[in-house]
């Protein structure tokens, strides 16, 4: 229901299953919920699927209550952030439950849907982030993958509407990917967090029993 005619993520998840990775985690940080995604995987314990993305917005799905079903419940986490969500918000999202959380399920092979659209200066999504921000939620993802599963992870481009936004963030990205070693982000960044908690409530509420950490 997107600009994608094929989810090549879900097709990457799907192959590293066949070839025998036991656990894939998947991130999606585009600024629209990645539905198509999230309902291959649906009920499916071996895919974790994490999304955080502008809520209400296209295509409507993405609820913090849209949790898996069967044996692939409590694998699908849906992060749904208020329009204006900055830096912070995202930051703190990743810091205090997405990396938490990963940590916890142990995947083998990470897979990013890389969205820049949640750039300040896109056109299309009505989120605030920032080059930096972007760059420092990589490194957390970077990070995870080199303490859980021996640096295997992959970023596949995904929204991105400003290409002079969307330039910056891949160099930001490339560059982090080509380092030797990637510095740890640490403490969440200061600021206002006020949409990334409101998040963050719903979420314990509808995944409490599945993550604790959380």
């Amino acid at each position: 229901m997107g600009f994608c005619v094929f989810n090549t993520v879900a097709v990457g998840a799907a192959h590293a299953r066949a070839a025998g990775v036991r656990r894939v985690a998947i991130v999606d940080y585009d600024v629209h919920h990645g539905n198509g995604t999230q309902w291959m995987f649906y009920a499916d314990p071996a895919v974790l699927f994490v999304s955080m993305h502008q809520f209400p917005y296209y295509p409507g799905t993405g609820a913090a209550h849209e949790i898996g079903h069967g044996a692939g419940e409590g694998y699908t986490l849906n992060f749904p952030l208020d329009a204006g969500a900055t830096d912070a918000d995202y930051d703190r999202l990743f810091a205090k439950a997405i990396v938490p959380v990963l940590q916890r399920f142990e995947p083998e092979l990470i897979l990013v849907s890389a969205g820049f659209d949640a750039h300040e200066r896109d056109p299309l999504g009505g989120m605030r982030m920032s080059t930096g921000g972007f760059d420092r939620i990589s490194r957390r993802l970077i990070e995870v993958a080199d303490r859980c599963c021996a640096g295997r992870i992959v970023f596949v481009t995904e929204g991105g509407y400003d290409l002079s936004a969307l330039g910056a963030c891949l160099d930001a990205l490339v560059t982090a990917l080509a380092s030797d070693t990637v510095a740890p982000p640490g403490e969440p960044l200061a600021g206002d967090a006020a949409r990334a908690e409101a998040c963050l409530a719903e979420v314990r509420a509808a995944q409490g029993k599945h993550w604790p950490s959380l």
